[in-house]
């Protein structure tokens, strides 16, 4: 069974151990051509709270860690200077 590893954005960190990451996906219009950008919310666990706002992450599928976070921050790629 592979592994699903996704890349996107932080876009919020408020929460304990928890990051919101958005991942876009962008596909051409099957008709018109055009872009079309489609935004994910995903809910990762960041154990260390390393992660901060507008960091581009790489989150892994896990097991089901709470109601809704089914994710865990694998590494940060790029971070945000402050």
């Amino acid at each position: 069974m592979a592994v699903k590893e996704k890349v996107g954005r932080v876009v919020s960190d408020k929460m304990d151990k928890t990051v919101v990451v958005a991942v876009e996906n962008r596909s051409a219009h099957p008709k018109y051509g055009k872009i079309v950008v489609k935004t994910r919310r995903f809910k990762a666990h960041d154990e260390e709270n390393k992660c901060n706002e507008g960091d581009q992450v790489r989150i892994r599928e896990t097991r089901p860690l709470s109601r809704t976070k089914r994710w865990e921050v694998v590494d940060i790629l790029n971070t945000v200077a402050e």
